[in-house]
């Protein structure tokens, strides 16, 4: 897939084990970025993609930030469409209790590749019905 460095502090980003299926992402930034508790913010990669057609970039969360510092990302996962050719950016939010340092070059997030499938919707006036039928959140069980 071409990559294009479009920052002097930006990286391509790499998988860091033979089966990782995420690509970690690095902050692009001049000088450390201290994120408070309940704060957010949109962190530069300095990387922009040519994703190719019938696949997108889904941002992710690094575990390792989550489970130890409680950062993470927002809308998670976020969807880089294949026509998308601007710089890809992160956002993170602290939901710590502690002050967060981000540092340039810094892991902030994992980059998956996915295909995606397209569909025709078709209007109906009425759907198949299920055992769930309309159930909604926590109808299936805890």
């Amino acid at each position: 897939m071409k990559i294009r460095i479009i920052a002097k502090e930006g990286f391509i980003p790499r998988y860091h084990s033979e089966a990782a299926s995420g690509a970690d992402l690095l902050a692009c930034i001049a000088e450390p970025l201290i994120l408070a508790p309940g704060e957010r913010v949109l962190v530069p990669t300095g990387v922009s993609l040519e994703i190719p057609p019938g696949f997108e970039g889904q941002i992710r969360p690094r575990s390792g930030l989550a489970i130890n510092y409680g950062v993470t990302t927002l809308n998670s996962p976020g969807t880089i469409d294949a026509d998308y050719r601007g710089e890809i950016k992160v956002i993170l939010i602290n939901l710590g209790q502690e002050p967060f340092t981000i540092r340039p070059k810094d892991r902030i997030a994992q980059l998956v590749i996915a295909p995606v499938l397209k569909v025709d919707f078709e209007l109906a006036e009425a759907l198949n019905q299920t055992e769930r039928a309309t159930g909604g959140f926590g109808s299936t069980g805890v």
